[in-house]
């Protein structure tokens, strides 16, 4: 990530009220990361930053699209992504993330960098099946498959414990203890 972004929001110099930020968020922006899962996008972020003396919260909208490759065909396409997400951040002795939804900042913070954080907003808003649209309304090819998952300890060649027609050699051995 590189320093002196324009993702960065100065936020000693705002002041204490509501704020309206505006970022375009391309090919450029997503290089700016060491990652394989997004290439490509063309998205727009809107981001209200709320400014009190004990807290700012960052509301943040980001729609357009991200440029993926099919999980099935390996061909891209591009997957629509409206995603709403909020940031609190709160003063204290030092900096520190507290949950994935809140920040502690010192009060000396000039600049608050929010690229990153735009960033997995996105990747969060990626589905785990990233296919191309032309299969996504194809039926499962398998769709009981949850259901037919049986987990046994049995290994082939086992014994089966049933009442009826036991080993007498089995037996034998069940009497030694």
């Amino acid at each position: 990530m590189k320093k002196d972004s324009q993702y960065d929001l100065n936020i000693a110099k705002l002041a204490l009220k509501t704020h309206h930020f505006a970022f375009e968020l391309d090919k450029a922006f997503f290089e700016q990361f060491e990652q394989t899962l997004i290439q490509d996008g063309q998205l727009h972020a809107d981001v209200e930053l709320t400014k009190t003396e004990l807290l700012l919260t960052l509301d943040f909208h980001i729609k357009g699209t991200v440029r993926l490759i099919c999980d099935r065909s390996l061909d891209e396409f591009d997957q629509p992504i409206d995603v709403r997400h909020s940031l609190r951040v709160r003063f204290g002795d030092q900096a520190l993330e507290l949950d994935d939804d809140v920040l502690q900042i010192t009060p000396e913070t000039q600049v608050l960098p929010i690229a990153q954080h735009l960033f997995d907003y996105i990747g969060l808003a990626i589905p785990m099946k990233k296919l191309h649209p032309r299969f996504q309304n194809e039926p499962d090819e398998n769709p009981d498959a949850d259901t037919k998952l049986i987990f046994s300890t049995r290994q082939p060649g086992d014994i089966e414990d049933d009442d009826e027609g036991t080993d007498p050699r089995w037996d034998a051995l069940r009497n030694l203890n």
